[in-house]
């Protein structure tokens, strides 16, 4: 079957909700879904509010104290069948996320592959949910910790991994034993409906996974509803920075992760063909669209005059075309309003002063001249006070940053304000661990350009990058959903005459 027969009898011309095990086509309110290969509305989505977020959170905390005391390992096996299911459709998920996305093919193949990843994590969850023992604490008393399911918990996902992030959160929380409320992009909302499908295929009771569609008024119903025990997060760093303060102070548990400006530093020494390589890849892969993606490359001493006409040759190679095309090197940018800030930042950049040596902007695709496509940016000679260093540009725009030595490589590094991602390129062992030491960043790579964490670790940066108290999946995941409670307990026949005043001790 071809890439474009994938998505045969998938699609709808409307993307509605999905609430208690079954979809919802019927809203006052919708807007556009583009294809942007071609500029095209290709369907409409639904945008709920705060009646649909009343009646996901009713759907789920009916369904949570039964799945709360399905047993883990029961548990796991309905997400194992959702696990086979992923597998399964895989190709028909990631034709679904290029066609509303815009990420080449293979890219989006790679994307469901490390949201079932996940999966696999969170299937191996019940030995994880053990909680400890202590016998004989004090006389006659013994201790234990049980971690116990938090309730009604959401997630608030980005339109750059509609599968990916998504898989961040509810695989691992479905685990724990918590109903999960999804409310995704509506830029790219089919792939949601596709895996609230493929759920109930496996067997999740109705209510224990609802997906509501829209905008600010479904995610601050959310926030603000008291059911809602804790929420999750990806997206720019000024709505974490929102939604975290709004989460909390309606007593909830948060975890809003946020914008990025990844820095890849290359040494003197670097291997330059592998470096060039690196960035090409993590700069303009995805067109940018990636909160790890490589966005301003630090060259250290003379490495600058050698690596830079190297860049310019490949960004201007670079295969810019429909996304389900087998040789796309890079896709459309996901909508219109999203090309036209990335080239108004070029636009910023030449304004400031740097040297702008591949310039991306009124790039036409033959064939799709109507579609969202910008070509590689590439700049040279950026300072730190240029707005194209310090803000989150999310597009195919590479900055190229000259520092004089390692030293001042890692404090420009250190000084941004985001501290997502970052990467090391060197052939000193050294170096790489000095660098893996110093730096201020929560994801770090050594000749590794996007250093996402494996599925049992966690993904989480550190300052602007992150707010909250712990990363996404893994063990970490765990604990988010999670909460422990210590029993302590003795029997009547330990139990002394009268009554105790004291503050009890080990004794």
């Amino acid at each position: 079957m071809g890439a474009s027969d994938l998505l045969h009898n998938v699609t709808a011309a409307t993307v509605g909700h999905w609430i208690g095990g079954r979809a919802v086509t019927e809203g006052a309110r919708s807007q556009d879904v583009f294809n942007p290969a071609t500029g095209e509305t290709a369907r409409q989505v639904l945008l709920g509010g705060a009646a649909e977020v009343a009646a996901a959170v009713a759907a789920a905390q009916a369904a949570a104290p039964a799945w709360a005391d399905t047993p883990p390992l029961r548990r796991a096996r309905i997400l194992n069948k959702f696990l086979a299911l992923m597998n399964e459709h895989r190709d028909t998920l990631a034709a679904l996320i290029t066609a509303e996305h815009g990420k080449v093919f293979s890219d989006a193949q790679g994307e469901v592959t490390r949201g079932i990843e996940i999966i696999e994590f969170a299937c191996g969850i019940p030995q994880l949910l053990k909680g400890d023992f202590g016998d004989q604490v004090s006389t006659g008393i013994d201790n234990w910790t049980l971690r116990q399911p938090l309730g009604v918990v959401a997630g608030i996902t980005p339109f750059n991994f509609p599968c990916m992030v998504p898989c961040w959160m509810f695989p691992v929380a479905l685990a724990c034993g918590n109903p999960f409320i999804l409310k995704p992009s509506e830029r790219d909302p089919s792939p949601s409906l596709f895996m609230a499908d493929l759920l109930r295929q496996a067997g999740l009771p109705d209510g224990v996974f609802n997906v509501v569609q829209g905008g600010k008024e479904a995610v601050d119903a959310l926030l603000e509803h008291p059911d809602v025990k804790a929420v999750s997060f990806v997206g720019s760093t000024p709505i974490a920075h929102y939604i975290y303060e709004t989460g909390a102070r309606h007593g909830k548990r948060m975890q809003a992760l946020g914008g990025a400006k990844n820095h890849l530093v290359v040494m003197p020494d670097a291997d330059l063909e592998q470096a060039v390589d690196a960035l090409i890849g993590a700069a303009y892969g995805s067109a940018g669209e990636r909160c790890m993606a490589i966005s301003v490359a630090v060259l250290v001493g003379d490495v600058a005059d050698r690596i830079v006409p190297k860049l310019a040759e490949r960004a201007k190679a670079l295969k810019v075309k429909n996304g389900m095309e087998p040789d796309a090197e890079m896709g459309p940018i996901v909508t219109r309003a999203a090309l036209e800030r990335i080239e108004g930042y070029i636009a910023t950049g030449v304004e400031e002063g740097a040297a702008l040596v591949v310039d991306g902007r009124n790039y036409s695709v033959p064939g799709h001249e109507a579609g969202f496509f910008t070509g590689g940016t590439l700049f040279d000679h950026v300072t730190p006070e240029m707005r194209i260093y310090r803000e989150e540009i999310f597009g195919p725009v590479l900055a190229c940053v000259r520092v004089p030595d390692f030293a001042a490589a890692v404090d420009l590094v250190n000084a941004h304000e985001f501290g997502n991602g970052v990467a090391c390129f060197t052939s000193d062992g050294h170096v790489a661990r000095e660098f893996g030491r110093r730096v201020e960043v929560g994801m770090v790579g050594i000749n590794v350009p996007i250093p996402v964490p494996m599925a049992w670790q966690g993904f989480g940066g550190w300052k602007k990058s992150l707010f909250g108290d712990m990363h996404a999946y893994g063990e970490e995941g765990v604990r988010f959903y999670t909460r422990q409670k210590s029993i302590m307990q003795r029997w009547p026949a330990s139990i002394g005459k009268g009554a105790e005043f004291a503050m009890p001790t080990s004794k």
